[in-house]
């Protein structure tokens, strides 16, 4: 009976230690499931980066660049300086990225600096227009590229590209709910594939001017149009093909070694998509004049035509590789500023939750790709897309300020990037400008009307977020179960620094 107690007594132990011991590993998987980052090496934030920048502008429309300046010499310093600017405002969002390691790109920036209006704002304006829009429109240039082989001689039905354009965002809504390595891979395959129609356009040039075809850049600077208008336009369509040299900011707490890896991902990332928008630039040169280019209505097929012969069904096919990996990229970084806004209470908290399984901020990914799709219901979202920059560069313009204003109110915070303050300073002038020199020179009433929705967030924030009515809580409290329970998502709990 003696040694049988005791066995028993052995055996209430060794199952006690048993469950203290499975206990223990819950809470372990729990502590690294918090901490569970997308390990990205300097290799992934680099195709994260070229990636989500070079889309469908460099191929579809660089015309719009040559339209405002008039001459080849000035339109390839535009896009060469268009690199340096997107490269000098990456570098400060690199101090600020790893200044305060918070995703969401611009959003903790604006928090940290100004408070919560500001922040507020920036969400309101991203996550209602800027972001879906940019999202919905490169995916209807995929559709477009995508369909054009099926339609010779004739355009796509409308009703053919919006639904190819909807089921675009619904499988990479689906592929970045699912997993965020999943969606990594899909980007870094993406991007080696538009590299390939990238480094074929290039060598052609190449091929091109070492035969003598260099005619088209006699006189390079002749009959330009140099005015601070005309250049101040051509910045600003030149910048929106840069758009997304700040997509690594929006997932910095994803990163392993931010310090490091951002600022690497940066310095490599911008000036190679800078180095291959002038390469592509002088290689459309070599078989196009001015004029001709103007009047193509897409370049690189165009160009494709001229010089690929037989084989020019690649430049369509990869051009849709291109767009659908900047889709990707901008529904990856995008999802995590509804993430991040949600965690603040900035939006629905359900869009702060994240999934048990998949460890991915998958309602707010969800909610970005069904916006997106609204945007694509309409005959015409264009106009949309010209006010682009205006709304973006207002905030950019904001953020690099945050960086000045902190180094003098928040000197406590640790830089481990610290750049000269100069940067900064010409960064804000040039947004300045940007935002003032389309107002100046083509006054438009959609300029105002943009203006007054970004203040129209000052209305929302004072009801739903300063006063806190009762009211949208009773609503929003069950629809946050039914979704919790239906997606399979918990609130993210903050792992202590």
């Amino acid at each position: 009976m003696g040694e049988e107690g005791l066995r028993k007594r052995k055996g209430e132990d060794i199952r006690k230690e048993d469950g203290q011991s499975l206990q223990s590993q819950e809470l372990q998987t729990m502590n690294l499931q918090k901490q569970a980052k997308l390990f990205l090496f300097p290799l992934h934030g680099i195709c994260m980066i070229v990636g989500t920048i070079i889309g469908s502008g460099i191929f579809v429309s660089p015309k719009s660049v040559l339209a405002n300046v008039g001459a080849v010499g000035p339109c390839l310093t535009i896009w060469a300086a268009c690199g340096v600017l997107a490269t000098l405002g990456a570098l400060c969002f690199a101090e600020l990225g790893t200044m305060i390691t918070k995703s969401g790109g611009e959003y903790p920036y604006l928090m940290e600096a100004f408070g919560p209006i500001p922040a507020f704002l920036f969400s309101w304006t991203s996550l209602l227009v800027t972001k879906p829009s940019s999202f919905a429109i490169i995916c209807l240039s995929f559709a477009e590229y995508a369909s054009a082989p099926f339609y010779p001689g004739c355009d796509p039905p409308q009703v053919v590209i919006k639904c190819l354009a909807a089921a675009a965002i619904v499988v990479i809504t689906i592929v970045n709910s699912l997993s965020v390595k999943l969606g990594s891979y899909l980007q870094n395959f993406l991007t080696a594939a538009k590299m390939i129609i990238v480094t074929i356009i290039i060598i052609s040039g190449i091929v091109l001017l070492a035969q003598g075809k260099t005619e088209n850049f006699e006189d390079s600077f002749k009959d330009s149009k140099i005015s601070v208008s005309s250049i101040s336009l051509a910045f600003y369509n030149g910048l929106w093909a840069y758009d997304g040299w700040n997509q690594l900011n929006y997932i910095t707490e994803e990163l392993k070694d931010p310090y490091r890896n951002l600022p690497l991902s940066i310095i490599i990332g911008i000036p190679l998509v800078t180095v291959c928008y002038v390469l592509i630039n002088i290689s459309y040169f070599t078989v196009m004049t001015s004029t001709e280019l103007l009047q193509s209505q897409a370049v690189a097929v165009t160009f494709g035509d001229r010089v690929l012969y037989p084989a020019s069904w690649i430049v369509p096919l990869f051009v849709a590789f291109s767009t659908i990996g900047s889709a990707n990229g901008t529904c990856f970084t995008a999802g995590r500023l509804v993430y991040v806004a949600g965690r603040e209470g900035h939006m629905l908290k359900v869009l702060s939750y994240i999934s048990v399984k998949r460890l991915t901020p998958a309602p707010a990914i969800i909610f970005y790709g069904a916006i997106a799709i609204i945007y694509i219901i309409p005959g015409d979202i264009n106009t949309l897309i010209n006010y682009f920059s205006f709304a973006v560069w207002i905030f950019y313009g904001l953020t690099v300020l945050a960086l000045v204003v902190m180094r003098f109110t928040r000197k406590e915070l640790r830089r481990p990037i610290r750049v000269p303050i100069i940067v900064p300073v010409i960064v804000i002038i040039v947004s300045v400008i940007l935002v003032l020199a389309p107002i100046i020179s083509a006054p438009e009433l959609a300029y105002l009307y943009c203006v007054l929705f970004i203040l129209s967030g000052l209305i929302v924030y004072v009801l739903f977020v300063h006063f806190k009515f009762n009211w949208p809580r009773k609503i929003s409290t069950p629809i946050t179960m039914y979704l919790q329970m239906l997606l399979e998502v918990v609130p993210a709990e903050e792992v202590p620094e």
